[in-house]
């Protein structure tokens, strides 16, 4: 095997064991390189769900930092979230740890004669790219940083995702109770919901009280009662229409307060703010 390439980075300079760890989902390659570029040992693997092994990389780490009198610095590459937990466990330890970005160690194509690609070589990369004192490393952010990065990015997930079923909604809707979608400005407000909830089907709301569906209406939109009379006057008309014009079977009932449930629940699974959280 030959390392020309990346033999190229390491700059003299460096007096440091470089430990180079490629991140999987389950498991870790490790390996550790003297700073000439030789390594130590062959390469071992952490497996993330074993305490033991996970204990045992650290002790082959300080073994090696006592053998060479040297301090170590360990490098993973980043990947997703999977190089996280072993993060902030080399770094509980006590251990320097960077990120490196994958693009790096994967740009370094001479790592052997075979041009070999699994996980044991792309540590032994890693390693050998770690010894080049002038590489670029990501920053690591705080905490809080990546809570807010986390909420956010699942705010905007949960949006998506109810804008997805309130598509299937308006779609089973337009099959069941075609007029419908004119009577209120949006068929996901308080009290079109609220009313479907309780009568999901156009003959639902025909055998409804007036009493009952203007109350619904009364005490979710709070526009007073001549706006919930006008409101049900274009529900019964709806609701008629539809006995012409639509197909309502059981199974939209079920589908309508099925999309309603889960429109609802995604708010406050999407607004919530964990405990400490800024």
């Amino acid at each position: 095997m030959h390392y020309k390439r990346l033999l190229t980075w390491i700059d003299g300079s460096s007096s440091y064991l470089s430990v180079g760890l490629d991140v999987g989902a389950d498991f870790t390659w490790m390996s550790i390189a003297l700073p000439n570029g030789a390594f130590i040992g062959k390469p071992f693997k952490i497996i993330h769900s074993d305490p033991r092994s996970r204990d045992l990389a650290v002790t082959k780490i300080k073994e090696a930092q006592e053998t060479y009198s040297l301090k170590s610095r360990c490098f993973l590459e980043s990947t997703g979230i999977y190089h996280i937990p072993l993060l902030c466990f080399l770094r509980d330890k006590g251990f320097d740890c960077s990120v490196i970005n994958p693009i790096i160690t994967k740009n370094s194509t001479n790592i052997n004669i075979r041009k070999l690609h699994n996980d044991k070589f792309d540590s032994k990369k890693a390693a050998l790219v770690g010894l080049n004192v002038s590489l670029k490393t990501s920053i690591i952010p705080e905490d809080s940083i990546v809570d807010l990065r986390n909420l956010v990015r699942d705010y905007y997930y949960f949006k998506d995702l109810q804008s997805a079923v309130a598509l299937k909604l308006t779609a089973e809707l337009k099959m069941s109770f075609p007029a419908y979608a004119k009577v209120f400005s949006k068929v996901t407000t308080q009290s079109s919901l609220k009313l479907l909830s309780s009568y999901p089907l156009a003959g639902d709301m025909l055998e409804a009280s007036k009493d009952d569906i203007v109350e619904t209406i009364r005490s979710t939109a709070r526009f007073g009662e001549a706006y919930a009379l006008r409101k049900y006057d274009a529900v019964i008309a709806a609701a008629q229409d539809a006995s012409v014009f639509g197909r309502a079977l059981p199974s939209n009932a079920v589908r309508i307060r099925l999309y309603i449930d889960t429109y609802q629940g995604i708010p406050e699974a999407s607004g919530r703010t964990p405990e400490g959280a800024p």
